[in-house]
């Protein structure tokens, strides 16, 4: 199942929520040693995790966190518009009909049969989040470790710039087009999984 939750909650308001915040941090601060803010010892929260924000969350059925990915709306404040603009050769991207993709986060718990299936699950549940919510593009900043797997996943996806020097590797921005195809291009490339995709109720918003 995927859990959509409109807007970020508070530290030990959700349980599931938390755990995301978590497994962000022991993914991008722990492993992958970026420099973002961490609260509490244990949280992986930025800026950008605020009202304005969607959260994508697979779950077990006991509520678990497997992945989970954030979109953001490119209108305001988002991370490619505000840190790194300088990735994309031409203006970047804003329209309210575009949203970013980031945070995309896999539980570090999970086999690799696992991690696969949860990341194309999670894909699919983008893209027909978009599809309903008349989003007609992402955007996305990946390094090379990430920029082939998101280029083989079989949506219409298309550079934004040459790749850049970030820290120690290489990262580029990426512009992601929705259309009533993708769905059809997922499956060509083997990576449709659909899963149920839930609105979080209140009363799973305040206690998984």
């Amino acid at each position: 199942m995927i859990q959509v939750f409109q807007g970020a909650l508070a530290v030990g308001v959700n349980a599931t929520f938390d755990a995301m915040h978590r497994d962000r941090k022991r993914i991008f601060v722990d492993l992958l040693k970026w420099d973002v803010p961490v609260v509490k010892d244990c949280f992986e929260i930025d800026q950008f995790d605020d009202d304005r924000a969607v959260y994508l969350i697979a779950v077990d059925p006991d509520g678990h966190h497997h992945g989970s990915i954030r979109l953001l709306p490119t209108e305001g404040a988002h991370i490619l518009g505000s840190v790194f603009p300088w990735l994309c050769d031409g203006e970047v991207p804003r329209s309210q009909h575009i949203f970013e993709i980031s945070r995309g986060c896999l539980s570090p718990r999970l086999r690799a049969p696992e991690r696969l299936a949860v990341r194309n699950a999670l894909t699919t549940a983008a893209v027909e989040y978009a599809l309903l919510h008349e989003i007609h593009a992402f955007t996305c900043i990946a390094d090379s470790g990430w920029l082939s797997q998101i280029l083989s996943l079989g949506w219409d996806c298309w550079p934004l710039g040459l790749p850049q020097k970030v820290g120690r590797v290489l990262t580029g921005a990426l512009r992601i087009n929705i259309g009533s195809d993708t769905p059809h291009r997922l499956r060509e490339a083997g990576t449709y999984v659909p899963a149920p995709l839930v609105i979080a109720s209140a009363a799973e918003r305040v206690a998984a």
